[in-house]
């Protein structure tokens, strides 16, 4: 039996994407069994090499086959899915009621700067886009698209984010390498806030010198109280 068919029945039996170590382990389960036979027990030790050669060989045939779904890696894990023309049928079949509402612009456009710069922290990504993003930022959060994945070594130590696997899954990449290029936003200078003085080191919450909240109050709003000045005779 050839181990390409072995794979192809276990991921078209499975409820999700499974990743080689996920795939090898089946196998070693298989040759591990009471009742296993010896075409069972010769996969045992099946290399990760092996494996993927196997996967990829598969993947090619059914894309040769020009059958309605397609055999893909995503993060790192495969699935067999179905192709993008179909989408009509297979919309009205399962429902959209359901699923999660699309991104915003602005939440794909910071969704963009994490991907690229990551990790980056959160005033990182607001110089980089010259507004607020508390709010998106809190979505994507929510969505599992981006997460925590550290702290700058810079005064405060604010978080820094990076995306997800669920993020590589939503836009169907196999790994961050899959990015189309971006080189102009690569190249974008980020100035870090080492003039920050932290107030409580504890928490890692910093705050700016008063005359830098003075000079950048929005029209409106009331400027930072100036230090008083002593008398003079």
């Amino acid at each position: 039996m050839e181990l390409k068919l072995i794979l192809e029945s276990l991921l078209f039996s499975a409820q999700k994407p499974l990743n080689s170590a996920e795939l090898r382990e089946i196998l070693a389960k298989a040759a591990e069994a009471e009742d296993a036979d010896t075409v069972a027990k010769t996969f045992k030790k099946t290399k990760e090499a092996d494996l993927t050669a196997a996967l990829e060989t598969l993947a090619k045939e059914h894309e040769a086959a020009a059958r309605s779904y397609r055999l893909v890696c995503v993060a790192g894990a495969w699935q067999f899915v179905t192709q993008p023309e179909f989408a009509p049928w297979l919309k009205a079949f399962v429902g959209i009621k359901s699923r999660p509402s699309r991104l915003s612009a602005p939440a794909l456009e910071t969704l963009a700067i994490i991907a690229y710069r990551q990790p980056v922290t959160r005033a990182e990504v607001e110089q980089i886009r010259g507004v607020n993003v508390d709010g998106v930022m809190q979505t994507l959060l929510e969505r599992d698209l981006v997460t925590q994945t550290g702290r700058a070594e810079v005064v405060g130590r604010p978080a820094t984010y990076g995306t997800t696997p669920l993020f590589l899954e939503y836009f169907g990449l196999g790994s961050l390498e899959d990015l189309p290029a971006a080189d102009e936003l690569r190249k974008i200078t980020v100035v870090k806030p080492e003039a920050l003085t932290t107030t409580e080191p504890e928490l890692g919450l910093a705050t700016a010198p008063p005359e830098q909240l003075a000079s950048e109050a929005k029209p409106g709003e009331p400027a930072a109280a100036p230090e008083p000045v002593a008398p003079t005779n």
